[in-house]
Protein backbone atom coordinates (compact mmCIF):
# COMPACT_ATOMS: atom_id res chain seq x y z
CA UNK A 1 0.00 0.00 0.00
CA UNK A 2 1.43 3.28 -0.83
CA UNK A 3 2.36 5.99 1.72
CA UNK A 4 -0.32 8.25 1.38
CA UNK A 5 -2.97 5.58 1.36
CA UNK A 6 -1.34 4.36 4.66
CA UNK A 7 -1.63 8.28 5.88
CA UNK A 8 -5.43 8.69 4.73
CA UNK A 9 -6.47 5.66 6.84
CA UNK A 10 -4.25 6.50 9.62
CA UNK A 11 -6.34 10.22 9.67
CA UNK A 12 -9.22 8.35 9.02
CA UNK A 13 -9.57 5.38 11.33
CA UNK A 14 -6.14 4.94 13.36
CA UNK A 15 -5.70 8.78 14.57
CA UNK A 16 -8.48 10.64 13.17
CA UNK A 17 -8.60 14.00 11.96
CA UNK A 18 -10.09 17.05 10.24
CA UNK A 19 -12.54 15.66 7.32
CA UNK A 20 -11.06 12.29 6.86
CA UNK A 21 -11.82 11.35 10.90
CA UNK A 22 -15.17 12.54 10.84
CA UNK A 23 -15.78 10.43 7.75
CA UNK A 24 -13.91 7.25 9.39
CA UNK A 25 -15.97 8.26 12.76
CA UNK A 26 -19.17 8.42 10.74
CA UNK A 27 -18.13 4.48 9.02
CA UNK A 28 -17.12 3.55 12.29
CA UNK A 29 -19.97 4.12 13.61
CA UNK A 30 -21.98 2.27 11.11
CA UNK A 31 -19.69 -0.80 11.15
CA UNK A 32 -18.96 -1.13 14.72
CA UNK A 33 -22.64 -0.53 16.30
CA UNK A 34 -23.47 -4.19 16.44
CA UNK A 35 -20.35 -4.91 18.10
CA UNK A 36 -20.82 -1.81 20.61
CA UNK A 37 -23.62 -2.74 21.62
CA UNK A 38 -22.85 -7.04 22.46
CA UNK A 39 -20.02 -5.79 24.09
CA UNK A 40 -22.45 -3.24 26.46
CA UNK A 41 -25.09 -6.18 26.69
CA UNK A 42 -21.65 -8.88 27.61
CA UNK A 43 -20.63 -6.49 30.39
CA UNK A 44 -24.17 -6.26 32.78
CA UNK A 45 -23.40 -2.43 33.66
CA UNK A 46 -25.64 -1.54 36.86
CA UNK A 47 -26.34 1.51 37.56
CA UNK A 48 -24.29 1.75 40.66
CA UNK A 49 -21.43 1.08 38.35
CA UNK A 50 -18.65 3.12 36.56
CA UNK A 51 -17.39 2.60 33.37
CA UNK A 52 -14.60 3.48 31.39
CA UNK A 53 -14.48 3.24 27.63
CA UNK A 54 -11.20 3.28 25.46
CA UNK A 55 -11.55 4.93 22.16
CA UNK A 56 -15.05 5.21 22.20
CA UNK A 57 -14.94 6.46 18.86
CA UNK A 58 -18.18 8.40 17.65
CA UNK A 59 -19.71 7.33 20.89
CA UNK A 60 -21.77 4.41 20.16
CA UNK A 61 -20.81 1.72 23.08
CA UNK A 62 -20.42 4.91 24.94
CA UNK A 63 -24.16 5.99 24.82
CA UNK A 64 -25.26 2.23 25.46
CA UNK A 65 -23.07 2.16 28.40
CA UNK A 66 -24.34 5.84 29.51
CA UNK A 67 -27.82 4.01 29.54
CA UNK A 68 -27.28 1.44 31.96
CA UNK A 69 -24.05 2.61 34.27
CA UNK A 70 -24.38 5.08 37.05
CA UNK A 71 -20.84 7.23 35.83
CA UNK A 72 -19.24 6.66 32.32
CA UNK A 73 -16.03 7.95 30.97
CA UNK A 74 -14.35 8.41 27.52
CA UNK A 75 -11.21 8.83 26.87
CA UNK A 76 -9.65 9.17 23.22
CA UNK A 77 -6.73 10.26 21.84
CA UNK A 78 -8.72 12.12 18.69
CA UNK A 79 -10.04 15.41 19.37
CA UNK A 80 -12.80 14.19 15.94
CA UNK A 81 -13.58 11.62 17.92
CA UNK A 82 -14.21 13.22 21.87
CA UNK A 83 -16.40 15.80 19.52
CA UNK A 84 -18.90 13.19 17.55
CA UNK A 85 -18.56 11.38 21.03
CA UNK A 86 -20.28 14.58 22.77
CA UNK A 87 -22.50 15.38 19.93
CA UNK A 88 -23.90 11.81 20.33
CA UNK A 89 -24.26 11.38 24.14
CA UNK A 90 -24.54 14.71 25.50
CA UNK A 91 -23.99 15.61 28.91
CA UNK A 92 -24.54 12.28 29.82
CA UNK A 93 -20.65 11.21 29.86
CA UNK A 94 -17.12 12.40 31.01
CA UNK A 95 -15.21 12.47 27.96
CA UNK A 96 -11.18 13.85 28.03
CA UNK A 97 -8.10 13.08 25.60
CA UNK A 98 -6.15 10.14 26.77
CA UNK A 99 -5.57 6.73 25.99
CA UNK A 100 -5.47 3.02 27.00
CA UNK A 101 -1.64 3.88 28.87
CA UNK A 102 -2.92 7.05 30.33
CA UNK A 103 -6.42 7.29 30.55
CA UNK A 104 -6.74 9.86 33.67
CA UNK A 105 -8.38 7.77 35.81
CA UNK A 106 -7.43 7.30 39.84
CA UNK A 107 -6.46 4.38 41.32
CA UNK A 108 -9.00 1.46 41.58
CA UNK A 109 -11.34 4.26 39.98
CA UNK A 110 -13.77 2.10 37.55
CA UNK A 111 -15.75 -1.32 37.76
CA UNK A 112 -15.45 -2.00 33.94
CA UNK A 113 -13.81 -1.40 31.30
CA UNK A 114 -14.59 -1.30 27.61
CA UNK A 115 -12.98 -0.82 24.14
CA UNK A 116 -13.82 -2.22 20.80
CA UNK A 117 -11.30 -1.98 17.73
CA UNK A 118 -9.09 -0.43 19.60
CA UNK A 119 -6.64 -2.42 21.30
CA UNK A 120 -5.06 -3.18 17.64
CA UNK A 121 -3.56 1.06 18.03
CA UNK A 122 -2.15 0.42 21.76
CA UNK A 123 1.27 1.66 21.06
CA UNK A 124 1.94 -0.52 24.19
CA UNK A 125 -0.19 -3.28 25.34
CA UNK A 126 1.83 -4.33 28.12
CA UNK A 127 1.48 -0.50 29.10
CA UNK A 128 -2.43 -0.36 28.32
CA UNK A 129 -3.34 -3.37 30.17
CA UNK A 130 -0.97 -2.55 33.31
CA UNK A 131 -2.76 1.14 33.35
CA UNK A 132 -6.24 -0.47 32.81
CA UNK A 133 -5.54 -2.96 35.58
CA UNK A 134 -4.41 -0.03 37.94
CA UNK A 135 -7.47 2.02 37.35
CA UNK A 136 -10.10 -1.08 38.01
CA UNK A 137 -11.26 -1.57 41.52
CA UNK A 138 -10.70 -5.01 42.79
CA UNK A 139 -13.46 -7.64 40.74
CA UNK A 140 -13.55 -5.15 37.96
CA UNK A 141 -14.00 -6.44 34.85
CA UNK A 142 -12.21 -5.77 31.26
CA UNK A 143 -13.90 -6.51 28.27
CA UNK A 144 -11.94 -6.15 24.84
CA UNK A 145 -13.19 -6.67 21.03
CA UNK A 146 -11.42 -6.21 17.94
CA UNK A 147 -11.39 -7.12 14.25
CA UNK A 148 -9.97 -10.62 14.60
CA UNK A 149 -7.88 -9.85 11.23
CA UNK A 150 -6.94 -6.71 12.83
CA UNK A 151 -5.24 -8.02 16.01
CA UNK A 152 -1.51 -7.97 15.87
CA UNK A 153 -1.26 -11.45 17.81
CA UNK A 154 -3.91 -14.13 18.15
CA UNK A 155 -6.42 -13.44 20.70
CA UNK A 156 -5.02 -16.66 23.24
CA UNK A 157 -1.81 -14.13 23.05
CA UNK A 158 -3.90 -11.44 24.06
CA UNK A 159 -5.44 -13.04 26.61
CA UNK A 160 -1.12 -14.10 27.90
CA UNK A 161 -0.79 -10.38 28.14
CA UNK A 162 -3.59 -9.51 30.45
CA UNK A 163 -2.88 -12.15 32.69
CA UNK A 164 0.54 -10.96 32.89
CA UNK A 165 -0.65 -7.46 33.84
CA UNK A 166 -2.45 -9.31 36.75
CA UNK A 167 -5.76 -9.96 35.27
CA UNK A 168 -8.15 -13.40 35.96
CA UNK A 169 -10.70 -15.41 35.24
CA UNK A 170 -9.53 -15.21 31.56
CA UNK A 171 -11.87 -15.99 28.74
CA UNK A 172 -11.20 -15.07 24.86
CA UNK A 173 -14.24 -16.32 22.10
CA UNK A 174 -14.97 -15.27 18.71
CA UNK A 175 -18.22 -13.37 17.89
CA UNK A 176 -19.74 -12.81 13.89
CA UNK A 177 -21.62 -9.34 13.99
CA UNK A 178 -25.16 -9.77 12.08
CA UNK A 179 -24.76 -8.11 8.44
CA UNK A 180 -20.91 -7.24 6.69
CA UNK A 181 -19.20 -7.23 10.02
CA UNK A 182 -15.74 -8.88 9.88
CA UNK A 183 -15.04 -11.36 12.62
CA UNK A 184 -14.20 -10.19 16.12
CA UNK A 185 -12.45 -11.56 18.99
CA UNK A 186 -13.05 -10.91 22.44
CA UNK A 187 -11.87 -10.97 25.65
CA UNK A 188 -13.02 -10.62 29.31
CA UNK A 189 -11.02 -10.79 32.22
CA UNK A 190 -10.94 -9.24 36.17
CA UNK A 191 -8.84 -7.90 37.84
CA UNK A 192 -8.55 -10.18 41.30
CA UNK A 193 -10.61 -8.96 44.12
Amino acid sequence: MSTSKTQALDRAFGHPQGFLGHLGGLLMAWGNAATEHRLVEVARLTPEETALVVGPGPGVGLKAAAEQAGRVVGVDPSEEMLALSRHRCGDGVELRKGTAAETGEADDAVDVVLSVNNVQLWENRPAALAELFRVLRPGGRLLLSAHEKWLPVTRHELADEAAAAGFTDLQTWTWQPPGLGTLAAQLRARKPA
